[in-house]
């Protein structure tokens, strides 16, 4: 077993960083992660996540914080609710492809568990790490926006999408997939939406035809987030003179581009709460992989960006678990990097495999 790493150096406070910190801390190790958010509550966290019994909660179990997870999760938030576009009929659809067991929970929750379990001072907020460079001994130097630098014996890039820390190991980029998902909501659903609830149910709700769909997804506290998904160019608001913030005018150009469906699902967007946010689909090469540079990784997002069909938040919580014990386990920081790669790689490369057909299954290819 190797002795602690002096220097090891999160960069990103997301589900899969702070698993990785989690692990660590548990066995005794020292690590400091870098957030660029200013705090825990700086922005929303995004919608609810189905969390599956080999990836998610294995990892939650890792990190001694299944209990707990448990407390909050929804278990009858696993329900499917599928409509006819035209009539809002219940269809038959399988639903997503996962074991029975995968309870939800708002991603802001399940970061907050992380969080509260972690020593105080580990994460470092405020702190926009812009790059890594190599001293030459397999250790790495953080440069940060505010002129300052870190040096760390393992630098494990947690930082999404755009990770400041992928460059270092590859020169992939995100893609665009041609599929935009629009986001929006409703607030106190129950009480102020009692037909929407309804129709909604416990879970989540999904109408689709045509390369379009409609998706509402129940969260805590009465929340329903819903997404508006369609093919389109990345640019598809410019083409069609578009301002995100005029909410009526692309409310227009929604239902325009909805004609003909049912008016109770019509209703999700007629009667939202507050305005609409674009969230293009991006994704990396699949495989994305890299050869091993000592000193430095990359898990979640940053290493296998994929459609959100439901694995993306699991993965990056394995990521990190996986990347934990090895960093205990085996003789070196660089024996065990190769470990969690050889692992993480291959397994992810699948994954990315399985949600990009269940996204061209939700929203077909227009030459399908």
């Amino acid at each position: 077993m190797n002795s602690a790493p002096n220097r090891v150096v999160v960069v990103g406070a997301g589900l899969g960083g702070l698993a990785l910190a989690r692990v660590l801390q548990l066995h005794g190790r020292s690590v400091t992660v870098f957030e660029s958010e200013a705090s825990n509550g700086a922005r929303p966290q995004g919608g609810s996540l189905d969390i599956h019994a080999a990836t998610g909660q294995a990892a939650l179990r890792a990190a001694g914080l299944l209990d707990r997870f448990r407390a909050l999760a929804r278990p009858n938030a696993q329900e499917w609710r599928v409509l006819d576009p035209v009539t809002a009929t219940a269809v038959p659809f399988p639903g997503p492809v996962h074991d029975d067991d995968s309870p939800e929970i708002d991603r802001g929750q399940l970061r907050g568990l992380f969080l509260e379990s972690l020593a105080e001072g580990s994460v470092r907020w405020g702190r926009t790490v812009t790059g890594a460079t190599p001293l030459g001994d397999g250790t790495w130097r953080l440069l940060l926006d505010d002129g300052t630098s870190e040096d760390a014996d393992l630098v494990v890039g947690a930082d999404g999408a755009w990770s400041r820390i992928r460059p270092a190991l590859s020169d992939a980029t995100p893609s665009y997939t041609g599929v935009t998902f629009i986001e929006t909501g409703f607030d106190d659903c129950d009480t102020r939406h009692p037909a929407l609830a309804r129709m909604v149910g416990n879970g989540t709700l999904l109408a689709a035809a045509d390369s379009k769909a409609l998706l509402a997804q129940r969260n805590s506290n009465g929340h329903l987030r819903v997404y508006i998904a369609f093919r389109a160019p990345q640019d598809w608001r410019t083409a069609a003179g578009l301002e995100l913030h005029d909410t009526a005018a692309v409310r227009a150009h929604l239902l325009k581009m909805f004609d003909g469906w049912d008016e109770s699902l019509l209703y999700l967007l007629r009667h939202h709460d507050g305005g609409f946010v674009d969230r293009p689909v991006f994704v990396l090469p699949v495989p994305h992989t890299w050869d091993h540079v000592p000193g430095i990784t990359l898990l979640g997002d940053a290493a296998h960006l994929m459609p959100p069909v439901g694995l993306g938040a699991n993965l990056a919580m394995l990521d990190g678990t996986d990347l934990a014990h090895a960093l205990v386990t085996e003789s070196s920081i660089d024996d065990a990097v190769r470990a969690y790669e050889s692992r993480m790689l291959p397994r992810s490369a699948q994954a990315a495999e399985d949600c990009a057909k269940a996204l061209d299954s939700l929203i077909p290819p227009t030459d399908s």
